[in-house]
């Protein structure tokens, strides 16, 4: 458990160790969310990488892509299409 002090201005420094926790960096952005009465904060960009990647999970393999490798091809094909060579 860390303690952060609120500002005259409204605002707090996070410590350290929360911050090398979550990865933040000066001007990083933060999600602040209430559950259950709680309130909880986390990396904005984390987040929003970690909800694509739930969005996208299993996408590729319903195209017909068994691995990688087959999606790395297709993509070749196309870049190849696009460049016309």
């Amino acid at each position: 458990m860390e303690i952060a002090k609120i500002s005259s201005k409204g605002q707090i420094t996070i410590p350290i160790s929360i911050r090398n926790k979550l990865n933040l960096k000066a001007g990083d952005k933060i999600v602040i969310f209430e559950e259950d009465g709680r309130f909880y904060f986390e990396n904005s960009a984390m987040l929003a990488f970690q909800r694509a990647e739930e969005a996208f999970a299993g996408e590729a393999f319903r195209a017909g892509f068994d691995n990688e490798e087959d999606m790395q091809e297709y993509m070749r094909g196309i870049r190849k299409e696009v460049r016309g060579y």
